[in-house]
């Protein structure tokens, strides 16, 4: 018997699982950077966007009542990967000056992936007619540039001089 060939519908849906595991997973993660960042702007940042994480968890759950699926989360092994790093380097980094640079660093690579993700996600969707996702998506999207933009500037302003500075 033949194996029944995936489609673009199976792939967004899949994706979908993958983002949502990952949106929860680092809704467990942020609280703890916050808690190690050492500077109050970058604590700021990454509660301003655990908050926002929530929303992004409650509009995924929207897209999947769209497609007429259950939300549930399947294994992001890509995710795993980037926590367990930044995990590492805030052991390995704990009490150093150079602690909150590589915070950013970590929160970064999180952020670039899911902007890859949801990039993807949207296509996926134009092209499968899922306007009410495309729209869901496109919002987390632009929240999802926008953190990466103000981190940087966290970097740039004074993170990454305070870190060479030590």
């Amino acid at each position: 018997m033949a194996k029944e060939a995936k489609t673009l519908d199976d792939l967004f849906h899949d994706t979908l699982k993958d983002i949502y595991y990952a949106e929860k997973k680092i809704l467990t993660t942020l609280p703890k950077m916050a808690k190690a960042a050492q500077s109050e702007e970058l604590r700021a940042a990454f509660e301003k966007h655990e908050a926002e994480t929530e929303e992004q968890i409650g509009r995924l759950e929207q897209v999947f009542a769209a497609i007429d699926k259950k939300p549930q989360a399947k294994t992001c092994d890509a995710i795993v990967g980037i926590t367990e790093e930044g995990a590492e380097i805030m052991k390995e980094y704990k009490g150093s000056p150079a602690l909150d640079a590589s915070l950013l660093a970590a929160a970064q690579a999180v952020e670039h992936y899911e902007i890859s993700r949801y990039g993807t996600l949207i296509a996926w969707a134009e092209e499968l007619g899922l306007e009410d996702a495309v729209s869901l998506l496109e919002e987390t999207l632009e929240e999802e540039k926008a953190t990466d933009e103000a981190l940087t500037e966290i970097a740039k302003s004074a993170i990454n001089q305070q870190a060479e500075a030590a």
